[in-house]
């Protein structure tokens, strides 16, 4: 450092070598003519040579070392200020030798002036700090408009606030004043842009700010210093469309505006450079050492460290508001513990891991934020100071790499993380009494700082980036000392890193499964240890750590079945990561990843983070399930083990079993159906969202195919409809529209279960259970559950709403539709399908004949005559077009017995010699009871009638006892059985048989609008047909569309990626496996309302030599369909594109301009230009065969978590295509139930039927539909 900075001596005046008197009374003399003459214009100036100049500053030299009583050392002030304008406005009151040489006096000034700062003992008076201000003022004043100065006159200016800033700063002990340190920088920057300092100047300057780095104007000034430069390097490099680095106004006017933008690299380097490493706190020096009693040293480390965090935010696109602008989101403070909490705490490797209940504990949840930083406390401490949190954007894809980012940082990144307790040098890792590395919590809040920092770098690498060996090698190193788990373990640390690794397993980061076993470590400490969590209460926010814990190992679950036997690399001992294990496969991890997760559930207590953990569930349980079906390996992992994670009970972190279960899926399968049936009728009835996710896993979870017992889902399905009773059960006050979701959303998890394992209902009690669920569903009660019995048509409809009734609606179909049958699946049956199946004459369809039953059913009714291969069979074709559906029944008249037996002649007149008789000889000894007196005998009802027959009866035999009376012949014959008629009235017989040909059933109600039971439809009237066709194609599925696109890296404009799909060959083979994984092609104009065949999960088909633009909506589609859903997967492309190609620079993804290609063929089902409902589901593939999984929906809806497919998931390909079908359905049946304008399917279907009625019903009389009916049959015939 320069002598000059480090002398406490100012100039000496020639007033010195007189006594004090004799120099204060020269001096008063002196100043008191020059004072007049200060700050007035019209008074010229006394001194007019050079020779007085010199010797009146030697007065005022002497004068600024007098004590402040007096005037005297302000007058000299005022004088000296006054003088320096002469750089800036020369005026008559300047003295003309000053006038005439500016630059020159100046420095002189700038020297004596010096003598100000120097140490006194009124140094903290009034009239001091008004001094001290008034001079720093007219320094920058003229720093800031003088366009004179000479290069000597700003080094000397520098030197000067160097030296004042030494005098101040340097002492342990400071007043804590800012505006030294501020115009320090301020000038220096005002130096750059118009006298680029020297690199002399830059090194004293270093040398000078690591002597003050422990006083926190420093550190605050040299922030804002940076953050002011690096958002203008930003722009410079970056440009416009790079997210911007907000600083608060008053720090970018630190920038001077005449900067050239060619200096700003250079000044942004050195001036950073400045601070030197903030490590360097680590090691104080003496000064530093006395500062330490107040505790600023690690506070400094801190913030500074914190700075440097900020600073790589920036380069990251990360904008991150610096301190004194409004965040964007609230920041959460918690105060520290006054000791550390875990000093008494036994070692954790000596203690079992168990899913606690984290609400018995008086854990209160904070904010929830999300990004990770530490924010230091007011107190001064010796503790951490807490984590504050707040939102974090995404990087952006502008972003520079990450070797560049630790060019500039990794040196103290490094070495803030690489901290020893013991002897404050970084790199060495161990202590002298152990090899364990231990940290101190003095700096520990630095140290979580530069280590979340890192796992941010590393997290932020490019998909084709590659990282040099020794950065990762250091960031490995930093990781494994900050993941102890044990006794020395530094929480604050590790916290930091959780929070800020979400996605490091996603980034294909070399190496990165060394890392493996201590992250599994640290996610048992936080997700199944209650009481280790509450130690990470006093400085970070418990939801928080937990949510990125949780994500984390979102990351992890689906290592260990892809990898399957591969041998994962450990640590040759247990330092690091406190395991006993040197090495072992990936399936070695499974068991403890399992337990984990479901601990994890056991113990989550906030909403977010429970649907995260059912997300993933449904998608282990599925990835298990797939690999188990394809005869691959599977993880070691026994039912004892399965059974002890739902219990509760403590697992050990390492299994020692070695016992493959054969049917591990299967056990996996029913312990997490039971947790999630138990936990959401026990613990989740009261969270809405948790148990709106918690019925889509169970939903999905239907569809996954293992083997288990019947009763297992028979438990499911029960558990479900008890889950209804609950909540139609509530009090009327808690009924809202919510409850009223949560009810549909039940009710369509039941029709998934009934669908998809139709044999459950081949069981009475169950069959009972749910048909008792749709009675409550329908009128509000059950009728078991009455005091009185009372029949179901008997009952008074006053179900809980009008949604929930036509959600039972949809279940009772459902059960109608697979219970007892054939499993349904909807075709494309119609009147002209029919025909041509049946090989009649095309003529038949005017034939057809259409009834409405009940007001709901469309039956048309085709009679086929019999013919002479089917004489003996007339049969009748039934169309059912109902709201469920259409159907088609056929059904023969059989005259005989279906074994075709027919009397010969011989048999006719054969006399047999049985007795006949009206009852069973048996029937005189069955005792009477009073239902037989219930019918009267007919001697008492029919007393003159019966005794007319009697006399009627006994004339007949006595004639019959004579025949040769008669005059005519009598011939005796043989009976013989009619012909079989030839025009047999099927349809009349049909509709007799259900009880639709009754006085009552034709009756007009009398109600108005109401029509009778059975109502005929006039077919001749105009427009039938069209109406008829248009409700064939509203289909009874819930169909909705969803857009695959393929985006390469570096792509902005929707043509670039429109043009991908135009051949197989321009995109990878792994999205067209995708593809093929997502459904069936189908031709885009008949896939409207039609059925087809669904794909199984995990068949494919091969669209190697496919076009793929041919799935763009106007020749062939992508369609998935099962009972209640339907899917059509479009892909754009450019062929089809009326959008422009205009760039969108500013997004990611240019949604706004893709949406105009995005149509379903359908104008009502178009998609809006605005953005705002819409699912973005990107999938990148991973170079280990995984794809990672990111979600954007702008939405205000409570429920915007939607399951299984969420941020940060990590799956196989195995799954891909059934989870993202599942992500959709769900998707889309959230947005059927937040909209009040789009109804149900069905109800859709039965209020077209309902107009077709008003619209064609045939108005006649009950004698002129029986006429009608029988002249139609006979015209038939």
């Amino acid at each position: 450092m320069d002598r000059s900075l480090s002398s406490r001596r100012g100039p000496v005046s020639v007033l010195s070598c007189f006594p004090p008197p004799v120099g204060r009374d020269v001096a008063i003399a002196v100043l008191k003519p020059l004072r007049a003459a200060v700050g007035n214009p019209n008074r010229h100036s006394l001194l007019h040579t050079d020779r007085q100049v010199r010797w009146t500053m030697e007065v005022l030299c002497y004068g600024l070392t007098l004590p402040l009583e007096g005037n005297t050392v302000r007058l000299c002030v005022d004088v000296y200020t006054d003088w320096l304008t002469a750089l800036v406005s020369p005026r008559d009151s300047i003295p003309p030798p000053i006038s005439r040489e500016p630059n020159l006096y100046v420095q002189k000034i700038l020297q004596h002036l010096y003598s100000l700062f120097l140490p006194r003992s009124d140094q903290v008076s009034p009239v001091y700090l008004y001094l001290y201000q008034q001079v720093l003022c007219a320094v920058r004043s003229m720093a800031r408009e003088s366009s004179m100065m000479s290069r000597d006159t700003w080094e000397s200016l520098l030197l000067f606030l160097l030296r004042i800033n030494h005098a101040m700063l340097a002492p342990p002990t400071a007043a804590g004043k800012i505006l030294s340190m501020e115009v320090l920088l301020e000038v220096w920057l005002l130096s750059c842009a118009r006298c680029f300092p020297s690199r002399c100047l830059w090194q004293t300057c270093g040398q000078a700010l690591s002597g003050w780095r422990h006083q926190p104007v420093v550190v605050e000034q040299w922030s804002r210093v940076v953050a002011a430069l690096t958002s203008r390097l930003l722009l410079l490099s970056f440009g416009p469309s790079f997210p911007r680095l907000k600083v608060p106004d008053v720090d970018a006017a630190l920038i001077p505006a005449d900067l050239d933008d060619g200096w700003v690299p250079e000044t942004w380097f050195r001036i950073l450079h400045m601070f030197s490493n903030p490590v360097d706190l680590t090691r104080p020096s003496q000064e530093e050492l006395l500062s330490r009693r107040d505790g600023r040293l690690p506070n400094m480390f801190f913030r500074a460290m914190r700075e440097v965090s900020t600073l790589v935010d920036a380069f990251l696109g990360i904008s991150r508001p610096r301190s004194g602008s409004a965040p964007p989101t609230p920041v959460n403070i918690l105060s520290m513990p006054s000791a550390p909490p875990y000093i008494t705490s036994p070692p954790l490797h000596k203690r079992q891991l168990k899913p606690t209940d984290v609400s018995k504990t008086t854990i209160k949840p904070p904010m929830m934020t999300l990004h990770h930083h530490w924010k230091s406390s007011s107190h001064p401490a010796t503790h951490t100071p807490p984590l504050s949190t707040c939102s974090r954007p995404s990087p952006s894809p502008l972003r520079c790499n990450v070797d560049s980012l630790l060019h500039l940082f990794g040196s103290w990144l490094f070495d803030a993380a690489l901290i020893n307790r013991d002897s404050g040098k970084p790199g060495k890792l161990y202590s002298s009494e152990s090899d364990v590395p231990v940290i101190s919590e003095r700096w520990a809040s630095g140290q979580a700082e530069a280590c979340g920092t890192l796992c941010r770098i590393f997290s932020c690498k490019k998909t084709s980036e590659d990282v040099l060996p020794v950065y990762l090698s250091r960031f490995y190193q930093a990781l494994l000392q900050g993941l102890q788990v044990w006794e020395g373990a530094c929480l604050p640390v590790l916290a930091s890193i959780l929070l800020n690794s979400t996605c490091l397993f996603c980034c294909d980061l070399t190496g990165i499964n060394l890392l493996l076993p201590s992250f599994v470590s640290a996610l048992e400490i936080v997700l199944l240890d209650s009481r280790e969590l509450l130690r990470f209460k006093g400085f970070v926010s418990l939801v928080d750590l937990r949510r990125a814990s949780i994500q984390v190992m979102l990351s992890l679950l689906p290592l260990p079945l892809q990898f399957g036997s591969i041998r994962l690399e450990v640590l040759p001992d247990s330092r690091f990561s406190g395991d006993n294990v040197t090495a072992g496969s990936f399936l070695g991890l499974k068991p403890r990843l399992l337990s984990v997760l479901i601990g994890a559930l056991q113990t989550e207590t906030d909403a977010s983070n429970t649907q995260v953990i059912l997300a993933a569930m449904l998608n282990l349980v599925l990835d298990s399930a797939v690999v188990q079906a394809s005869g691959q390996a599977s993880g070691q992992l026994g039912e004892s083990s399965l059974s002890k994670w739902t219990s509760g009970t403590s697992t050990s972190r390492r299994t020692t079993g070695t016992t493959v279960q054969s049917n591990e899926a299967g056990v996996l399968w029913v312990q997490v159906v039971r947790l999630l049936t138990q936990r959401l009728t026990a613990h989740w009835k009261n969270e809405a969202a948790v148990c709106l996710s918690a019925l889509e896993v169970l939903g999905g979870l239907a569809k996954v195919e293992v083997r288990v017992e019947e009763a297992e889902r028979r438990r499911a399905i029960s558990s479900v409809c008890s889950y209804i009773v609950f909540q139609c059960s509530r009090p009327p006050p808690l009924h809202s529209r919510d409850l009223h979701s949560i009810i549909v959303t039940a009710f369509y998890c039941l029709n998934v279960w009934l669908t998809q394992h139709p044999a459950v209902l081949n069981h009475q009690d169950c069959l009972l259970e749910v048909l008792e669920i749709v009675e409550l569903g329908l009128s509000g009660s059950k009728s078991r559950q009455e005091q009185e019995v009372r029949c179901k048509e008997e009952k008074d409809l006053t179900p809980v709403s009008l949604r929930v009734k036509e959600a039972a609606e949809v279940t009772l179909s459902c059960v109608m539709q697979v219970s007892g049958i054939f499993r349904f699946d909807e075709g494309s049956l119609n009147e002209d399908a029919l025909i041509g199946l049946s090989g009649l004459d095309y003529s038949s369809l005017k034939k057809f004949r259409y009834f409405v039953v009940d007001s709901s059913v469309i039956l048309g009714i085709l009679e086929q005559p019999p013919g002479p291969e089917n004489a003996w069979c007339p049969s009748l074709t039934v169309l059912i077009r109902g709201p469920s559906g259409c159907r088609t029944w056929t059904l023969q008249l059989h005259l005989q017995p279906r074994e075709d037996r027919r009397h010969t002649q011989e048999d006719y007149g054969i006399q047999c010699g049985s007795k006949y008789q009206l009852f069973p000889e048996s029937i005189n000894r069955v005792p009477l009871v009073k239902a037989d007196l219930s019918i009267p005998p007919l001697n008492k009802a029919v007393s003159e009638e019966l005794e007319h027959l009697r006399t009627v009866l006994k004339k007949q035999r006595q004639f019959e006892t004579q025949p040769h009376v008669s005059s005519c012949p009598v011939f005796t014959t043989t009976h013989r059985p009619p012909p079989p008629v030839s025009n047999c009235q099927t349809a009349r017989l049909f509709l007799s048989h259900l009880g639709l040909l009754t006085p009552e059933t034709l009756k007009d109600p009398g109600t108005s609008g109401v029509p009778a039971q059975l109502v005929a439809l006039d077919l001749s009237l105009p427009g039938f047909s069209e109406d008829l066709r248009h409700l064939d194609q509203l289909s009874s599925r819930t169909c909705d569309s969803a857009f695959v696109l393929y985006m390469r890296a570096g792509q902005r404009t929707s043509a670039e990626i429109l043009r991908n799909v135009e051949s197989s060959c321009s995109v990878p083979s792994h999205f067209l496996d995708f593809l093929s994984s997502l459904g069936q092609p189908v031709e885009a104009s008949h896939h409207q309302g039609r059925g087809i065949s669904s794909s199984r999960p995990g068949e494919l088909m091969d669209c190697s030599d496919l076009y793929l633009s041919v799935f763009n909506g106007e020749k062939f589609v992508l369609k998935f369909t099962d009972v209640l859903t339907e899917i059509t997967f479009i892909v754009p492309s450019s062929s089809s594109s009326s959008s422009s190609s205009s760039s969108a620079p500013h997004n990611f993804f240019p949604l706004s301009d893709l949406l105009s290609d995005m149509t379903t063929q359908t104008p009502t089902r178009n998609l809006s230009s605005s953005s705002s409902n819409i699912l973005l589901i990107f999938i990148h593939p991973l170079k280990t065969g995984l794809y990672r999984i990111c979600c954007r929906r702008k939405t205000t809806s409570k429920f915007s978590i939607i399951v299984p497919l969420v941020s940060g998931s990590v799956v196989s390909k195995r799954c891909l295509g059934f989870l993202v079908r599942e992500t959709v359905i769900n998707c889309c049946h959230r947005r059927w139930l937040e909209s009040d304008s789009a109804p149900p399917p069905h109800i859709r279907r039965k209020h077209m039927i309902s107009d077709m009625i008003l619209r064609y019903c045939s108005r006649r009389s009950e004698p002129a539909f029986y006429s009608s009916l029988f002249h139609m049959m006979k015209s038939i015939n």
